[in-house]
Order: C-alpha cells, then sequence, then structure tokens
C-alpha cells in the first residue's frame, strides 16, 4: 500500500450482513497446520480450484510480509508471514533503481526505512522531490544504483507503534523483485505446497515520466521466471487504473485496482484530468468498468464501512455486494493490532503500541463479505479467520 494508508485504519462493529455461505477449503492456523474446521468450510464453488480463486476465503495477506514483527519488506519480514501460515505475502513495492532494476521498498523514498543516512557516502544524495503532488525530502531509489542499495540495510518505518521491531534494523538488505519470485520458487519447493505473492507497482505515472516505467520491467522479470500467466501465484496490484489496464495487456496475471478514500483521485486521473473519483469508481458503471480489465479491488477499509465523527464504525456499504455483483474480489487494507490503527471502538487504552481488540474488528470486517484482507500480523489474521468459520 501506499502512502494513501495514512488513515487507513481498520474498523469494526457493524451488524452482521451475513457470513459469505461457502468459504476456503483449507484455512491454515499460525502455525502452518491445516486445521479441522466445520463442515460448513467447503471449497466456494466460484473458485474452481485454480489461480487465484482457489486461494482461502476469507484470505489472510500478509502486508509487507509479517510487518507486525520485523521490519517490512525484506526477506526476514517475508519469510516469518510464510511460518506463520499467510495465505499470501505482499512481497514488494516495487520501485526502481537508477539502473532500471526493481526493489521492495514501501516508497521510493528511503529515508524512513533504511540506515542511508548513516552513510555519510550518499549524504549528497538527499534532496527535495514532487512525488504525485507532494513534496517530499529524503533519498530515494532512482538516484542509486542497486550495488549501492545493497550496501544499505533496511530498518522499522513506525518504531513509536514497533519499538520491538527495532531490534532487528540493519539485519536486511533491500531485495529485488527478482530474488523474491527465487525465494517463493524456493519456499514453494520446500513447503510442499503454492506460495503466493502480491507486488504492488508504486507511483506508475511518476516512473514512467523518469523513463523508469514499471510495467513493461514488472512483465519482464515475471515471463523470464514464467509466471505471468493468467493461474500464476502473483497477484499485481496498483492505486492507479491506467497501470492496471496496462498490465492487462502485457501480462495474464490476475490484476487488481487499489482504492484509497472516497474524495480522493488516482495520480494517474490527476495527470490525464480524468475528473472522476473514487467515489465514482466504486459506483456500478465503476465497477463494471474496472471489471473489464482486473479481477478485484484493493479499497481501504473505510470503502467497506465507514466511520464516524468520532472515529468508530457506522454501516457496511453495499460495496461488497455491489463488487460480487460485476465478479470482483475485494482484499481491503490494513487491519493492525496497534490501537492508533483501529476504530475507536476497539481500542484498548491510549498506548501507543499497545493492542487493541483487534478480533473484535476481524469479526466486523468478515461479516461484510469480503474475500480477504491486508494485515500486518498474519498470526492474528488467521485465528480471527478461524474463529469466524468455526461461528
Amino acid at each position: 500500500m501506499g502512502p494513501q494508508e495514512s488513515n487507513e485504519q481498520a474498523q469494526e462493529n457493524a451488524p452482521s450482513t451475513g457470513r459469505r455461505a461457502l468459504l476456503g477449503a483449507a484455512v491454515l492456523g499460525a502455525s502452518g497446520a491445516v486445521l479441522g474446521l466445520s463442515g460448513t468450510a467447503r471449497a466456494d464453488a466460484r473458485h474452481g480450484g485454480r489461480g487465484m480463486k482457489s486461494l482461502p476465503v476469507p484470505t489472510i495477506v500478509a502486508h509487507r510480509g509479517a510487518s507486525g514483527y520485523r521490519p517490512e519488506h525484506t526477506l526476514g519480514s517475508y519469510q516469518l508471514a510464510l511460518d506463520m501460515g499467510a495465505d499470501i505475502v505482499e512481497a514488494g513495492d516495487l520501485v526502481p533503481t537508477k539502473d532500471g532494476h526493481l526493489v521492495c521498498r514501501h516508497e521510493p523514498e528511503i529515508g524512513g526505512t533504511t540506515d542511508v543516512a548513516d552513510h555519510p557516502e550518499f549524504a549528497d544524495r538527499r534532496t527535495t522531490k514532487v512525488l504525485d503532488g507532494v513534496s517530499t525530502t529524503g533519498w530515494f531509489t532512482e538516484d542509486f544504483t542497486l550495488a549501492e542499495l545493497k550496501t544499505l540495510r533496511a530498518t522499522e518505518r513506525i518504531p513509536a507503534n514497533r519499538p520491538h521491531n527495532t531490534l532487528y534494523n540493519g539485519r536486511w538488505e533491500i531485495p529485488t523483485f527478482e530474488e523474491v519470485l527465487q525465494w517463493q520458487e524456493e519456499q514453494t519447493r520446500k513447503r510442499g505446497k503454492q506460495v503466493w505473492i502480491y507486488p504492488e507497482l508504486k507511483h506508475p505515472t511518476y516512473f514512467r515520466k523518469l523513463g523508469l516505467g514499471l510495467e513493461e520491467r514488472v512483465a519482464k522479470v515475471l515471463r523470464k521466471y514464467g509466471r505471468n500467466k493468467w493461474n500464476s501465484p502473483v497477484i499485481l496490484q496498483s492505486f492507479e487504473p491506467t497501470s492496471i489496464q496496462r498490465l492487462n495487456k502485457l501480462v495474464d496475471n490476475p490484476l487488481v485496482v487499489l482504492l484509497s478514500g472516497a474524495s480522493t483521485r488516482p495520480w494517474d486521473f490527476v495527470e490525464t484530468g480524468d475528473p472522476r473519483t473514487v467515489a465514482d469508481l466504486i459506483k456500478p458503471a465503476g465497477l463494471r468498468e474496472i471489471a473489464s480489465y482486473a479481477q478485484g479491488i484493493g479499497p481501504t477499509l473505510d470503502l467497506v464501512i465507514p466511520k464516524d465523527a468520532a472515529g468508530k464504525l457506522t454501516e457496511p456499504t453495499t460495496l461488497v455486494t455491489d463488487a460480487h455483483k460485476v465478479g470482483l474480489v475485494l482484499h481491503p487494507w490494513t487491519l493492525r493490532n496497534e490501537n492508533p490503527f483501529l476504530p475507536a471502538d476497539f481500542r484498548k487504552g491510549t498506548d501507543a503500541d499497545a493492542y487493541g481488540d483487534v478480533f473484535g474488528a476481524y469479526r466486523a470486517y468478515f461479516a461484510t463479505g469480503i474475500d480477504g484482507i491486508f494485515t500486518d500480523h498474519p498470526d492474528t489474521g488467521l485465528l480471527a479467520r478461524e474463529d469466524f468459520v468455526n461461528g
């Protein structure tokens, strides 16, 4: 997910609108073992047993890996997510290097997620750029070669909320997309089950204007590893609809359009003068258009259940029903355990790093019929799904 996430706090407590009648056949527990589920947990008839539709429902997507426990977008975070049993690992917010390689960072600005500030040899790389209309100061991946980035080490992005994660600062380097695909193949072989990943293309319009188009680079790497097919275990996502449309012409992978707040406009729309907002895209006509080139949407949780002025959950919207009517799956983002990221009615105390009633939040969101959810704490998500499936 991108900077849009600053307002992405998980939401809860809506009245149940009915559980999905048919859920995924196999639900993985936090240990990675298959859990025995109630008789209602059967393979979804929509799912056909292949491709993205073979995944358990609701699907637990490890957001930037197990980022609640390790610095995000590191092989350590990705590995822990798999060890916990996540169905999919969001292995890769993809940004390019100066020499055209794809690496995994939350944003192209890396001052907040690496130790680059501690490298005097890169002090002169610190600069200010306008990134999707926002003036941003720091160090940017497109100003470094891959060899230079490999001298850096990852650090915790939100230490105030996750002081325990700072224990692992400096342990892992920045992974490339190719390294992630190699890791995926190795883990699939070792575990005897298919490992899925869910990369995001970051700021496609921004990078295309720099001569570093992402879609073609992603497609080339996927073709190299034979993972550019409709049933490949790689779901591609972007906040820019035109980027997904471009990918639709380059690869056959399942594609997902990410959606931020209702009043926002995708940056590619801003650049091209398209006046539509996310509110327009989630109307039936907008969803039908998305369904013509993508298989799913990734809405912020506020689009599924809005919050009131006090930050508490209200009634669910019709988004889930409307999206399902046109054949789209929904994987909203992002549920986190810590108080500041939860709806007000599910917080416990005021400590920034203390956990709230996140299980209550999961119940509310699962009850809307969503097909999956992004979470920084996949072990918690898996336990919440077990509770939901077993009633």
